[in-house]
């Protein structure tokens, strides 16, 4: 089957985020929103087949995960990542950032240092800092027009206080994909010291060629027992608001030091239609992802031609994954609260500010591109001449 994702999904007055709350983040609602990590396309027809079933039965009581939940996302890790994983390696929660939160309160205690690697997903930093922790930022270098890992500062950081690192991979917002090599480097860092990782997974369907994902717990023995992985299918079959997610936990007495947390708050419940949509997804999902690669793929392509020939000034940071591009705005030497005014007030769109993911993140922008071209070719175009005035001063 053939899909369209030039189709125009109008998804105002739906109670939507991205479309419906940008008064509320941005004081105007007459933008062309291109912010919030969520795609403009349908729910594959598959998935809401699946739900318009079950919606066919008419009791919608407690529920629990089936085994055809958990080996249709065993099946579809082990198929598309050569990821093999146990049943009993799984716990489901409602997203990846509840997951989070639960493995900060099982694994550490007040005081403790987190890592974290700005720019990135900036949840990250409220989670730690919420839960009376000590934020450590170890902060990714540009160089070369790309994102690395800085072991140097990471090694320079830790003592005996540090317990944990939260990482990102696909990474969210730069999107690097994080090599074999690089991963296996952290992991020897965190072996010496040892360290628990949190490995923030989600966008790891959304891969583009010749970039291969590597899940941080395949790197060694240490990383499959010191590591918790986060994955769910709501970035890559746009099904956030079902609520679903799960947390790869190889370790026997990590697991069940986890899972005693997630019944003490009581979030071990199934979620009736988000477990239909899971499974559907992972069981039915391989055609429509490799489709809505090809599309995310061109429109990576066609931001990248425009503003070469358009406003040269803004960079594209080469994405090796994720649907989300990092805009370097610092050629027009434009300070980043005019530019955010300009992009709001002038050129009318919602694109997230690079300076929320972390300090290094000043004169960058993050433009959702899981969109209708038509539609990212709009926001280029108000861009472009809101901003090519400026450029000429």
């Amino acid at each position: 089957m053939l899909y369209n994702f030039d189709k125009i999904i109008d998804r105002k007055n739906t109670n939507c985020v991205k479309h419906d709350s940008i008064a509320k983040y941005f004081g105007s609602d007459k933008l062309l929103p291109l912010w919030v990590a969520d795609m403009d396309f349908e729910t594959p027809d598959f998935i809401q087949e699946a739900l318009k079933k079950r919606l066919d039965h008419p009791v919608y009581a407690y529920s629990f995960y089936s085994d055809c939940f958990y080996s249709s996302f065993i099946n579809w890790m082990s198929k598309r990542h050569n990821f093999q994983i146990e049943s009993s390696w799984l716990k489901v929660t409602p997203g990846v950032l509840t997951g989070l939160s639960m493995a900060i309160m099982a694994f550490t205690e007040p005081g403790d240092k987190i890592i974290i690697q700005p720019p990135v997903y900036q949840p990250f930093s409220q989670l730690v800092e919420s839960s009376d922790r000590v934020l450590v930022q170890n902060e990714l270098k540009f160089e070369n027009d790309s994102y690395q890992m800085d072991f140097d500062n990471l090694k320079a950081s830790l003592d005996e206080k540090t317990k944990m690192i939260i990482i990102s991979n696909p990474h969210n917002p730069v999107g690097r994909v994080w090599k074999k090599a690089e991963l296996t480097e952290l992991v020897d860092i965190c072996e010496e010291y040892n360290i628990l990782i949190l490995a923030d997974e989600i966008h790891s369907d959304i891969i583009f060629e010749p970039n291969n994902y590597t899940p941080i717990s395949t790197i060694s023995n240490y990383a499959k027992n010191n590591s918790l992985t986060f994955v769910a299918p709501s970035k890559t079959f746009n099904i956030a608001g079902l609520a679903t997610s799960v947390v790869i936990i190889p370790n026997k007495q990590m697991h069940k030091k986890y899972s005693s947390l997630t019944s003490r708050f009581h979030i071990e419940g199934a979620n009736v239609f988000g477990s239909v949509a899971f499974e559907a997804a992972y069981t039915h999902g391989e055609g429509w992802l490799e489709q809505l690669l090809v599309y995310l793929k061109t429109n990576v392509e066609l931001v990248k031609s425009y503003l070469a020939e358009n406003l040269s000034s803004i960079k594209v940071v080469e994405p090796e994954g994720t649907y989300l591009l990092w805009l370097d705005f610092s050629d027009l030497n434009i300070k980043e609260e005019k530019l955010q005014r300009i992009l709001i007030e002038e050129a009318e769109i919602a694109l997230n500010k690079g300076k929320s993911f972390g300090s290094n993140g000043s004169n960058f922008m993050r433009l959702n591109i899981g969109s209708p071209q038509a539609v990212i070719l709009e926001g280029l175009d108000r861009m472009v001449a809101a901003l090519k005035r400026y450029e000429r001063i």
